[in-house]
């Protein structure tokens, strides 16, 4: 069987606690976390091979277009 290379776009954020925590937007479900970045890194790649053989659907990841950061106000809520 011939193997297929897909560039897939993971999303890097860092929670309170200083934990990498990566996710990939195209596999729902498809998420991992390290402490330092090559090991999320290298954990991430091993979850994508995993959903991929979990998941037989095929997938084709998108194109990567650029990331962006906005601000919303929360909402006050009445008791």
């Amino acid at each position: 069987m011939e193997k297929q290379l897909l560039d897939f776009t993971i999303l890097i954020e860092q929670d309170e606690d200083g934990v990498y925590v990566a996710m990939v937007p195209e596999i729902q479900g498809c998420y991992t976390q390290g402490k330092t970045l090559p090991e999320v890194l290298e954990r991430i790649k091993e979850a994508i091979e995993v959903c991929l053989e979990a998941d037989k659907e095929k997938i084709n990841p998108m194109k990567f277009i650029g990331i962006q950061k906005v601000q919303v106000e929360k909402p006050f809520s009445t008791p």
